[in-house]
């Protein structure tokens, strides 16, 4: 890590959750995040966070809050610059250290979005699975289902991937196989790629 801006890794015990779901829920200024528990037979379980994103930001911030009172922030992530192509963003604890972060791949996120996951002992690379899909979301405005997997850069196995189900509210299926993922990076980067899609 040679961003002078980044903040140091933390190698603290990780977070692991297998599987949860991300709910988007439009207002005129905000996006509300919802993170709940993905029970066994598909249903919702438990709220696990809460985040609401400001549309017209000019440095991205997000806070996770334990509940829709915003009562207790638990983690986040804020980005580097107030300006920058390549949108790096760190994924901090609720006392400000940085677990990990995700990073858009600019050149490549032209034609098909992708972006740079990383984490203490880990480097990860996502795109959408679809060319297709990508080159219509930017020719209709279309609620097209869009799905991310991360894979392993040593060893090409999924260690994220993200779903998004074909409706005009977004809900994302977040599937969690490598438990080097903390949950806290998983709900952020899956939060800020569907912030980012709007871009």
């Amino acid at each position: 890590m040679s961003n002078p801006d980044e903040g140091t890794m933390t190698s603290s015990a990780v977070q692991h959750l297998p599987r949860f779901f991300v709910k988007q829920h439009f207002t005129v200024l905000v996006n509300r995040y919802t993170i709940v528990e993905a029970l066994d037979d598909g249903s919702e379980g438990r709220l696990l966070a809460f985040a609401q994103q400001k549309r017209l930001a000019m440095r991205e911030k997000v806070t996770f809050y334990e509940d829709e009172a915003r009562t207790r922030p638990l983690f986040g992530f804020r980005a580097r610059q107030v300006i920058d192509v390549a949108a790096a963003y760190d994924v901090t604890t609720a006392d400000g250290s940085v677990i990990g972060s995700f990073e858009k791949d600019f050149a490549a996120s032209l034609i098909r979005s992708s972006f740079h996951l990383r984490a203490p002992g880990l480097e990860a690379y996502g795109q959408e699975r679809s060319l297709l899909v990508a080159v219509l979301r930017r020719v209709a405005e279309l609620p097209l289902p869009v799905h991310f997997t991360f894979s392993d850069a040593s060893t090409g196995a999924p260690v994220l991937t993200s779903e998004r189900q074909f409706s005009l509210r977004d809900r994302y299926t977040v599937e969690v196989p490598d438990t080097r993922v903390d949950f806290r990076l998983a709900a952020s980067v899956a939060v800020g790629v569907d912030a980012l899609l709007g871009r």
